[in-house]
């Protein structure tokens, strides 16, 4: 008895690998760890802001658009849920992406403004948290792409005969994946005008 219930156990064991069961599992698991570091460094960057933001009210206090801007930018990506469930929900994930993405041009601005300011910029609190910051942005682009990878092997995955119709059976789709927003703007060639007149020495 007991051998012809490990031969059957055998026999589904190797029907589940030959259709890609346990391939599309282990790709499923490394998206959802993949994006779970990507949610871990966005923390970190959101951790930041509210000091940031502190330090350059301290000597820029009327630059009131701009730290109007990123304080939205950060309550704005607060409100999202980011879950594991948010890979899955291709209008939540852009939704996320898009937040995510004012958040890095609010602080892109507030970066500039800071400039403006030698005091703030040989601030110690400020001298500490601009490389905090960048170096945060820097895992973020690590942990995109990463987790870009993940979702390409997952999707290829879930694509792939035989995989795909086990895929179908088990109701599981290709994943959202990380995208420019405005992908048309960047793939015109920059205009170069070799006739514009010369800077006056």
């Amino acid at each position: 008895m007991k051998l012809r219930l490990l031969a059957l156990l055998s026999v589904i064991v190797s029907l589940l690998s030959g259709c890609g069961y346990n391939q599309i599992q282990i790709n499923d698991e490394a998206v959802t760890a993949s994006w779970s570091e990507v949610l871990n460094q966005y923390k970190r960057r959101a951790d930041l802001v509210p000091n940031l933001v502190a330090v350059v009210q301290g000597y820029a206090a009327h630059e009131k658009e701009v730290l109007t801007r990123v304080t939205e930018a950060r309550a704005s990506i607060g409100g999202i849920q980011a879950t594991p469930e948010l890979i899955n929900d291709e209008a939540a994930f852009a939704k996320f992406q898009k937040a995510q993405g004012e958040l890095t041009s609010a602080l892109s601005r507030l970066l500039v403004v800071a400039e403006n300011y030698p005091q703030l910029k040989a601030d110690t609190v400020f001298r500490e948290l601009t490389p905090q910051l960048e170096g945060t942005e820097n895992r973020i682009t690590v942990a995109r792409n990463r987790y870009i990878k993940a979702v390409q092997d997952y999707n290829i995955s879930v694509r792939t005969f035989p995989n795909n119709l086990t895929a179908m059976a088990m109701g599981w789709k290709a994943k959202a994946n990380f995208t420019v927003e405005d992908e048309k703007a960047i793939s015109d060639a920059p205009k170069i005008d070799f006739n514009a007149p010369k800077a006056a020495k």
